[in-house]
């Protein structure tokens, strides 16, 4: 088989045309033939005694053509690939434009190709980091969590319901002189002012006291989701049953003694400040490194091939079905929930898959620049805790999972690291505007 010619026909597509003479066809047939012969079955003949002729007969001469075609591809192409200067990111299409037992094959292989991208100013990138001033309120705010986390419920028959207080009523709605149904509740629990029943019926319970019987008379929304319930008014009978309230503990020495393992308040305080601060430091720097990542996102504007979002869509579905999986749900109940189809779904991952995809185009074109490489001794490193929780040698692991592929991606993880490195931290006003960003050029189209 020989390659023929390469020509590129748009940006990201290479059309490879090859010839494969007859004599080399017909061994590709043959070969073909025998693999598939064991599961070839013609009335008359016994499973695997039938011969390539009868085959050919009954079936049809270029019955074993496409398989031939596909021996070919997988013996020769994959080297012309490593010889050349681009790289898939997509199967290549097969288009067979002439092929005889005479003549030989003539086939056209078109190649979805990796968009070449040559980045410019991904040193020196500019981004702010605002770390959040903790104040004393902030601090307060820690206090009020833990004393609502320790409140407790206590009766009141003292006083009329107020909102905020949780009741406790019976009721039973009518429309007219006619009971609904799913209108009855005993002993129902519900807290005023939560939004949780009918607009206006909860704001008719203010007021009534533990042991009072009446009518509480609401509307139904137009756009109830029951739609014989819709503009409706109804009629609800209701009794109040009980009145709680959340009774919170003083915030003083002995509450924190016995909630948490502090001594005092104050200790608390100090301690939750120091918490407080160290996660805005952590909130600034990602919001810095985020910026920064998108900053190289928008440096990224060559065309894309459509499939190398396709396929991150796929991952990102994966890895969210997975997820789901591990938690008891599968992806179809969890899209029945939502209301979306597979279609709706993966689209609401477009974005992502975009900004990542060129992320990555970005990191593997810096690390290419500036030459990053991985030593053996640091890919050793990286891979021994791997290595040590599956019981095997680094050597193994080595073995068992695609190198190059990891190795790519230490590189990448060190781009990462260049580009953080050399960021400069600036003043809100100094920072550039998204759209202000500098452009990647594209390089050379590869023929």
């Amino acid at each position: 088989m020989s390659l023929k010619s390469t020509t590129r026909t748009e940006v990201n597509t290479v059309e490879m045309v090859f010839e494969v003479g007859p004599e080399e066809f017909e061994a590709a047939v043959e070969k073909a033939y025998q693999k598939a012969r064991k599961n070839i079955s013609i009335p008359g003949f016994r499973k695997g005694k039938v011969t390539r002729k009868m085959a050919e007969k009954r079936l049809g001469e270029g019955v074993f053509y496409e398989d031939a075609l596909n021996l070919l591809i997988d013996a020769e192409f994959k080297p012309e690939i490593e010889k050349a200067d681009f790289e898939l990111v997509d199967r290549p299409s097969v288009d067979v434009e002439k092929v005889s037992k005479e003549e030989g094959a003539t086939f056209k292989v078109i190649c979805i190709t990796k968009p070449v991208v040559k980045l410019e100013n991904y040193k020196g990138i500019k981004a702010t980091k605002k770390v959040k001033e903790i104040t004393d309120a902030d601090v307060d705010a820690q206090v009020e969590m833990l004393r609502q986390r320790n409140a407790r419920l206590v009766s009141v028959d003292d006083r009329p319901a107020q909102n905020g207080d949780e009741v406790n009523i019976d009721f039973e709605g009518f429309f007219g002189d006619e009971a609904f149904e799913g209108g009855k509740g005993e002993s129902f629990p519900l807290r005023l002012g939560s939004g949780q029943f009918i607009p206006g019926f909860e704001e008719q319970i203010v007021g009534k006291s533990v042991g009072d019987e009446f009518d509480v008379v609401v509307t139904f929304p137009e756009n109830y989701q029951m739609e014989d319930y819709a503009g409706k008014e109804a009629t609800f009978k209701c009794k109040l049953n009980g009145i709680t309230v959340e009774e919170l503990p003083e915030a003083d020495d002995e509450f924190i003694q016995d909630s948490t393992e502090f001594d005092s308040l104050d200790a608390f305080k100090a301690d939750a400040r120091e918490k407080l601060e160290a996660s805005a430091v952590r909130e600034a720097d990602t919001a810095f490194d985020n910026a920064i990542m998108e900053a190289l996102i928008a440096m990224v504007d060559v065309p894309i091939p459509n499939v190398m979002f396709e396929h991150r869509i796929d991952g990102l579905v994966q890895n969210f079905e997975q997820m789901l999986k591990q938690q008891g749900m599968s992806l179809d109940l969890y899209l029945q929930y939502t209301g979306m189809d597979m279609t709706d779904f993966r689209e609401s991952n477009r974005d992502r898959a975009e900004n990542e995809v060129k992320l990555r185009l970005a990191l593997e074109s810096i690390a290419d620049q500036e030459k990053i490489d991985v030593t053996e001794e640091e890919l050793n490193e990286s891979l021994k805790g791997l290595a040590d929780a599956n019981n095997m040698s680094v050597d193994e692991v080595k073995r068992r999972i695609p190198i190059l592929d990891y190795l790519l991606d230490m590189r990448v993880s060190k781009a990462v690291d260049l580009v953080k490195e050399n960021a400069v931290i600036v003043d809100e006003e100094e920072a550039p505007a998204a759209e202000e960003a500098p452009a990647a050029e594209e390089a050379p189209a590869a023929e």
